[in-house]
């Protein structure tokens, strides 16, 4: 799929567009104008958020192999080791074992595979998540895994890819 003609937008949204129009997924985005700049804010919000940034890059990259999303997965890796997502956390990702991980990695992957096959927690599954997070931490997860489906679902659909990309990291 061709990218928008970012040239095209409404005034209003060209300097939103020419500041991240370097990475192809937010400049592919731009064809739905209306709907971009929450997705953009949807993006850095989960940046912000409370869940620690290496449980929150193991769940961001086990949803990207779940929905075998190439530029996902490529991105996330990187953005996880600059942020403490260690070895075993990426391998982990892809293959779903827990063998490896420390406790909570395990129930954060865990609780994402559970969240992606059911599309809810249980209570069980809920009360052991706050054994170790709280209530705030475990909103975002689940808010992340959500938004990333979203992603995932958009990049396979479009066809995005690197290429050509200036990843800001």
């Amino acid at each position: 799929m061709d990218y928008p003609d970012l040239t095209a937008l409404p005034a209003e949204l060209q300097q939103l567009a020419a500041d991240r129009s370097a990475v192809n997924v937010y400049r592919m985005a731009f064809h739905s104008p209306a709907l971009t700049p929450a997705f953009l804010q949807m993006a850095d919000a989960i940046f912000q958020s409370d869940l620690p940034h290496p449980l929150r890059e193991l769940a961001i990259l086990r949803v990207g192999h779940t929905y075998r999303a190439p530029y996902e997965i490529h991105h996330h890796e990187n953005i996880g080791r600059l942020l403490g997502l260690d070895e075993a956390g990426i391998a982990a990702a892809e293959s779903g074992s827990t063998e490896d991980l420390t406790a909570e990695q395990a129930a954060v992957l865990a609780l994402t595979d559970r969240l992606l096959a059911q599309h809810t927690l249980t209570e069980t599954d809920r009360a052991e998540a706050l054994e170790f997070l709280t209530v705030g931490r475990l909103s975002d997860l689940v808010l992340t895994v959500g938004f990333y489906q979203l992603v995932c679902n958009f990049l396979n659909t479009f066809g995005v890819t690197t290429e050509g990309e200036k990843a800001p990291y």
